[in-house]
């Protein structure tokens, strides 16, 4: 078998990850990817597919695809059983199987995949070896660590003894009125024994290190030492000018703009041993004038079990969804139990679900086109003006069930012209005159505060407003679905769980 390359590319042949083998350019892989897609026969069910000088061994994930790329002249039966072994690999690094996250672990992946294939020829290997060797945890590396940090305790215990030693000889000295003994070397002859002894005691003596930290006293003498952050004025002027410019700073300490920190939920405090989370997001694209282009709600239902006692459990799961999902459980999920009571067990009672390791347990998806399932609807009507626009823009909470955070409706503005003056105003704004995005910002939207809206006036044209987006976190989620209790598959006894459920967005665009 001569394996070409393995890459992991949308239906559209785009690559995401690549990882060649043998020597090619990236012009030549991305023009085999993008060809991919176009030889594939619709309505036929096929693991390969041939051109004249490679062959394409492929397996679907979800929305995306497996692929390795060979010569024509390879076993097709290594090939396969490679293929399978590369997609095994995958949910091992990914948690979903989506274009976001395995470019997010993709030096992981490729890693991973270098394990498999030196070359351009199958290694013997397992999924347990791949980790073990992707991992790379070395017990002789520990037993160094270990046996390094007992030398050196060691060495300052006997460092701190012999200090005493000669501290307590120098006083027995003082007392008795002789001198210190001395501890010279070569010209120690010219200090006095005292002198040596305090020399010796002050850089043996390791200081010892205070509960609480004092606060730091400055020396009044000028000092020519190189002085740590001395240049934090100067920082923090340029920081402030960047701020009166409109640059958003990222902060050290979140590492992320005011606008992406709304993306992520914090994780709940108390975690129970049998810990659930219900994610879900939403990809929304709609018209200007109205109308839903397309409105896709994915979900899903994860499960953590962290002690081995919980591991034989079953899930009972209420939904109380309305809108038309579309359901799909673990291929191990006892899909018969599911159906009939709406519970998650494993197909074998005896198996116990992995430990310490986030399993995907159900998943949802809804596809929409009815405007009134759209849970915030954003209405941006820009009307020309003598000097410009004048810019209303307003929301409305549709779904009132649901309760979002930290909101942001970022609304483009044109470059040159200058900071918008803003009229009429529900919450707050952020002007970023180097990105040219008006940002309107609002803690809380539910069924209290469901309505809003914005004035502002800016030199420019009508389309110049488009696209508008929006994003937010929930607490709640959007599709009514959620665990209601856990018990064990001996006895239905009841199981403390705790459960985590965000509901964010991943586009959501008014065009």
């Amino acid at each position: 078998m001569v394996l070409l390359a393995a890459a992991v590319c949308t239906k559209a042949g785009k690559a995401i990850v690549s990882r060649q083998f043998v020597e090619m350019t990236r012009t030549r892989i991305e023009g085999l990817l993008a060809a991919f897609p176009k030889l594939m026969n619709t309505g036929k069910q096929h693991t390969f597919v041939e051109t004249e000088s490679v062959r394409y061994v492929y397996q679907p994930l979800e929305k995306l695809y497996m692929v390795l790329i060979t010569t024509k002249n390879s076993n097709i039966l290594e090939d396969l059983e490679t293929l399978r072994l590369f997609s095994r690999v995958i949910p091992e690094y990914c948690r979903v199987l989506e274009e976001g996250e395995i470019s997010e672990h993709c030096f992981d992946l490729i890693f991973a995949f270098d394990e498999i294939v030196a070359l351009g020829y199958r290694e013997n290997v397992n999924l347990a070896q791949i980790r073990t060797f992707t991992e790379m945890d070395s017990h002789e590396e520990k037993v160094f660590r270990a046996v390094r940090e007992t030398q050196e305790r060691e060495a300052k215990a006997e460092m701190r003894r012999k200090a005493k030693e000669l501290q307590q000889a120098r006083r027995d000295a003082e007392r008795s009125g002789k001198k210190a003994p001395g501890f010279g070397g070569f010209g120690s002859s010219g200090m006095t024994g005292s002198n040596s002894a305090n020399i010796i005691t002050d850089t043996l003596i390791e200081p010892e290190k205070p509960k609480v930290a004092p606060t730091p006293i400055r020396s009044s003498g000028a000092s020519k030492a190189l002085k740590l952050g001395a240049r934090g004025k100067e920082v923090d002027n340029f920081v402030d000018k960047l701020k009166s410019e409109g640059e958003n700073i990222i902060l050290p300490s979140s590492g992320k703009r005011p606008s992406e920190a709304s993306k992520a939920l914090p994780p709940p405090i108390n975690m129970e041993s049998v810990h659930m989370r219900v994610e879900e997001k939403i990809l929304l694209t709609s018209g200007r004038d109205g109308g839903l282009q397309n409105m896709e709600i994915l979900g899903m239902i994860t499960l953590r079990v962290s002690e081995d006692k919980n591991g034989r459990i079953r899930l009972y799961v209420n939904n109380n969804d309305k809108k038309g999902l579309q359901l799909q459980t673990h291929p191990n999920v006892d899909k018969k139990l599911f159906t009939a009571d709406s519970v998650i067990g494993l197909k074998n009672p005896e198996k116990s679900f992995p430990l310490n390791n986030d399993v995907g347990v159900l998943k949802w998806r809804l596809q929409t086109t009815d405007e009134s399932l759209i849970p915030l609807t954003i209405n941006c009507w820009p009307s020309e003006s003598g000097n410009g626009c004048d810019v209303n823009i307003e929301y409305e909470l549709q779904e009132e069930a649901l309760e979002l955070n930290d909101v942001v409706i970022s609304i483009p503005v044109p470059s040159g012209v200058g900071a918008p003056v803003i009229g009429d105003l529900d919450g707050e704004y952020r002007y970023d005159g180097r990105r040219n995005v008006l940002e309107w910002c609002l803690p809380v939207i539910d069924a209290k505060n469901k309505t809003g809206s914005l004035e502002f006036s800016i030199a420019g044209q009508p389309n110049d407003f488009f696209p508008v987006n929006v994003s937010f976190v929930s607490k709640r989620n959007y599709c009514d679905i959620q665990v209601s209790k856990v018990t064990q598959v001996d006895g239905d006894s009841p199981v403390r769980f705790s459960t985590e459920t965000s509901f964010v967005v991943d586009k959501y665009e008014i065009l």
